[in-house]
């Protein structure tokens, strides 16, 4: 079984945070992991440029931040293993819908495929589509495309 856990920060809490951990949990069974334990911050622009800076050298908000936490093999098949942390941006996010054309709550869906990708390990130098990383994210939306958020 996989633990989803999800906070705010400098924003208020969204009414749809139980639907979007019921979509995060699709997409790891989708993806076969079993056992994950994984947290997701969703901030404004200014929280996220603060980490992206801190940890990344990179002084500019972004839209998601994944934060590794390696993977181990355990014996015990009922151990959760703290796969990692994703960080996502509502104010970066709405703004990537506005231009991509896309609604907000696909964007969102995007942003949380992504970043459990990277928690995978997977990892892309552009956003084209034919990337390994930005293809296989694509299908998973597809495949979970009637899954709502909000």
């Amino acid at each position: 079984m996989n633990n989803v856990e999800i906070g705010v920060q400098n924003i208020s809490e969204p009414a749809w945070l139980a639907d979007l951990e019921s979509f995060i949990k699709k997409v790891l069974e989708y993806q076969q992991i079993e056992g994950w334990e994984v947290s997701f911050l969703l901030c404004d622009d200014d929280f996220i440029q603060g980490l992206n800076k801190k940890y990344r050298g990179r002084d500019e908000a972004t839209d998601v931040l994944s934060f590794e936490q390696g993977q181990e093999d355990f014996l015990d098949e009922n151990l959760q293993q703290h796969a990692g942390d994703i960080v996502i941006s509502l104010d970066s996010l709405n703004t990537n819908a506005i231009d991509f054309d896309v609604p907000v709550e696909e964007e969102l869906k995007r942003l949380c495929v992504h970043g459990i990708l990277h928690l995978m390990g997977m990892d892309h130098k552009t956003n084209d589509p034919e990337e390994p990383m930005i293809h296989l994210q694509e299908k998973i939306l597809a495949e979970l495309e009637g899954e709502k958020i909000s």
